[in-house]
């Protein structure tokens, strides 16, 4: 019986260390064994796609507000002729419609199809300058996890370079390597599936943004044609 406890005791013992091994892994020095050669520019890639995003955010958010009645009042100012009060309203509101609608207003007078040719062309210059930058996120999606996986196929030639060296085939010869191999698929993976993420959320935001422009410069050509009918 006493063997019995004390066998119970050395299990308890070496299952607590075990347990406080574990929970002492350094989440830094594992994100190291991937090397610095390829962790470093996943981190580069992360900061850059991180710093895209919440920088396209913000702007498209801003290109996205606008006040409820701009458009009335447009019709207002434009059914009574103050053009004059409509252009600096247009100029009071930073947004893609209101640039939209400014360039609409100074072409009034002229054919209705050439009012809405400047519209769409400054409607397109709109569109490039929220979708400035964007792409980066696509690529680092794309290419974070290759050089993820570039440092997994690194890993693995020096597991077999130690297998070649020492000749024997142990867990600590080949840890290294697999561990490198493990970490950088891992944060190649992380890094790419976010920023593909982000990517998609940024493209459906300006889609809206689109859809939004679109809807006003219709609305604005059906106000020019009012009189008309």
């Amino acid at each position: 019986m006493y063997k019995f406890l004390l066998l119970q005791a050395d299990t308890a013992q070496v299952a607590a260390e075990t347990t406080e091994n574990v929970t002492e892994v350094n989440v830094l020095e594992l994100l190291m064994t991937g090397g610095w050669y390829i962790m470093l520019p996943l981190a580069f890639m992360s900061l850059i796609a991180m710093y895209v995003y919440f920088e396209r955010y913000f702007a498209i958010r801003k290109a996205a507000a606008e006040s409820p009645d701009f458009m009335n009042r447009i019709k207002d100012y434009i059914s009574s002729a103050q053009l004059p009060s409509a252009k600096n309203l247009c100029a009071q509101n930073d947004t893609p419609m209101a640039r939209m609608m400014e360039k609409g207003i100074a072409r009034i007078g002229k054919p209705l199809k050439d009012i809405a040719t400047s519209i769409e062309n400054v409607g397109k210059l709109e569109i490039y300058k929220m979708e400035k930058n964007i792409n980066i996120l696509a690529t680092i999606a794309g290419a974070a996890p290759m050089v993820g996986m570039l440092g997994t196929v690194i890993g693995m030639v020096n597991v077999f370079l130690e297998m070649e060296s020492t000749g024997t085939i142990q867990v600590t010869d080949i840890s290294s390597g697999t561990k490198q191999a493990m970490v950088t698929t891992i944060v190649g993976l992380v890094v790419g599936i976010i920023a593909y993420m982000a990517y998609n959320h940024l493209v459906g935001k300006v889609s809206k943004v689109v859809h939004k422009m679109e809807s006003t410069s219709i609305e604005f050509i059906d106000i020019l044609e009012e009189p008309a009918s």
